[in-house]
Parts: C-alpha cells; structure tokens; sequence
C-alpha cells in the first residue's frame, strides 16, 4: 500500500487520495462495529428499541460506557465482550487513519537524508 524507502515521495495529489481511503475505511470500520453493536444491544436487552441500542452502542464504541445496565448474564458478556472489542476496535481504526500521515512524515524524513550532499554525510574522524 505504501510506497519503498527506495521510492521518492508521492506527489501531493496521490496522498490526498490515500487519506481519503483511509479515512473511508476507518469509518467503514466504525460503521460496521456500531451495527454489531446495535444488533447486540436489541437481541440482548428487548426493552431497548433502535434509538437507545444506537446511543449504548455509540458510547461504548466512544469509552464512555453504556447508558442501560445489563439485568442478565447473557447481556452482560455481551456488554464486557463488546466493550473490550471496541476499545480495540478505536485503536485499530485510528491506526488506519493516521497511518498515511505518519508513512509520510517518515518518508520525507528519510528523503531529506538522501538529498544531502556525500560531503556533507561524511563523519569527520577524531583526532588520537
């Protein structure tokens, strides 16, 4: 997906374009957790209708915690097997986001390395 050390930096255009993918997958998978989360949240406690499944699921997903307290066990690890996957779940899609801007920054840093005269590279030996 990224380009080689060997490689010259991407114009900016190209980099626009992997950001927007980027940050498109990061949402995809945002989306796809928040559904799971839904889904859990009608099977697991029938009292809730689609509006409160959306806002315990939206804030389980954010670290905030759920509004509706689980009544029985099968609730309940679905809350604590959904709260852990969506801690790791905001790591990764972060990851996906920030990744692009991050290779970036390291790439032009390297490329910076490269552009530098050989003279200038040469470490000066210590006098004995």
């Amino acid at each position: 997906m990224f380009e080689h050390v060997s490689k010259p930096v991407i114009p900016q255009r190209q980099f626009l374009s992997r950001m927007v993918r980027a940050v498109l997958l990061g949402v995809g998978m945002i989306v796809f957790s928040l559904t799971i989360g839904m889904a859990g949240y009608l099977l697991f406690f029938p009292t809730l209708d689609w509006a409160d499944a959306f806002v315990n699921a939206a804030m389980i997903l954010s670290g905030m915690g759920p509004l509706a307290a689980p009544e029985t066990t099968a609730a309940k690890i679905f809350s604590g097997c959904y709260a852990i996957y969506s801690g790791l779940m905001l790591v990764m899609s972060a990851g996906v986001v920030f990744a692009p801007l991050v290779h970036r920054f390291l790439h032009k840093l390297h490329a910076d390395e490269d552009e530098v005269p050989e003279a200038k590279k040469s470490v000066p030996k210590k006098k004995l």
